[in-house]
């Protein structure tokens, strides 16, 4: 079982210069996420470059989170896969390594009709007992779960969240309206993390925590004490940061951003390579400016939620 709320990391995957997995770096980073006091832990989203990975190295990450987190928080592994076989495939190997749920991304490649999207999901669902979030980024990924469509997957009861990526605030509210707390929703978009927790987001699947694990929970439990003025005042400071998020080149941004909180490395695996030229300069202005003013963030961890 898992709860669903808080702040999620969607882990980027840590490599070395030969390209294979790095897992002394791994196991810092996420050190660093649970001693900010994280809820959850994401691995192969778009940020752990889930498209390059193999199944053998999914398998260790999953295996390696399992063993640093040691049952503090729960291990989830995002499926995006071309065919609803190999997703099946991808979901029961993770329940069977110990995975302790899932997040769905709809049909990668293929652009799917509403229907054949509900069907792809419920299959899913209906082939592991995992608990499941469902992944909604029609930006990124060009189909857009609708409202009638979740209605049609609260028939699956182990379909129980949704990470709102759509860019529309209000669905937040259209969620929450129309199914109440059948769906726990997730903002997963860094520059709307405050205003979706503000409005009755149950947490945020966040991008720059990755390098900033305490800044992004110090926010979300502060809005959820009521103390918008001080979860504000970080917001500010974070939004050149979060910016780097929505962005094409967000996995080259964001382990920058690790370099200098010192939790990552700036390895990407080809087809991505590092930031060059004026972009490098200008992300990297945007990081050096950021913690240059690095804000003393305020008591966070035993606040008295009252949303």
């Amino acid at each position: 079982m898992i709860h669903w709320e808080g702040v999620m990391p969607a882990v980027t995957t840590k490599f070395t210069s030969e390209d294979e997995l790095d897992l002394a770096m791994f196991e810092k980073n996420i050190n660093a996420q649970l001693d900010a006091g994280v809820h959850g832990i994401i691995l192969g989203g778009t940020l752990g470059e889930a498209s390059t990975l193999t199944k053998e190295e999914k398998e260790t990450l999953i295996k390696t989170s399992l063993k640093i987190v040691h049952g503090k928080v729960p291990v989830i592994i995002n499926i995006a896969e071309q065919s609803t076989k190999e997703a099946i495939e991808v979901a029961q190997h993770a329940e069977k390594v110990g995975a302790q749920g899932l997040m769905l991304l709809p049909p990668m490649r293929y652009k799917a009709t509403d229907y054949e999207t509900v069907v792809y999901f419920k299959a899913i669902a209906n082939s592991t007992s995992l608990p499941i979030m469902i992944y909604n980024n029609p930006v990124d990924y060009k189909i857009e779960v609708t409202l009638d469509m979740m209605e049609e997957l609260s028939e699956c009861d182990n379909i129980q969240a949704v990470k709102e990526s759509t860019r529309d605030i209000t669905n937040v509210i259209r969620l929450k309206n129309r199914f109440g707390d059948r769906f726990k929703v997730f903002t997963g978009v860094d520059t709307l993390g405050l205003e979706s927790l503000v409005i009755g987001a149950d947490g945020w699947v966040a991008g720059l925590v990755c390098a900033y694990p305490a800044e992004t929970v110090a926010i979300y439990e502060l809005v959820k004490a009521g103390k918008i003025n001080e979860a504000l005042s970080i917001y500010k400071w974070f939004m050149p940061l979060l910016e780097l998020d929505i962005s094409p080149q967000l996995v080259q941004n964001i382990k920058l951003a690790e370099v200098a909180t010192g939790i990552g490395t700036e390895n990407v695996r080809a087809p991505r390579l590092p930031l060059q030229g004026e972009e490098r300069e200008r992300v990297l202005k945007v990081i050096e400016e950021a913690m240059k003013n690095r804000p003393e963030l305020p008591e966070y961890k035993n606040l008295k939620s009252v949303v």
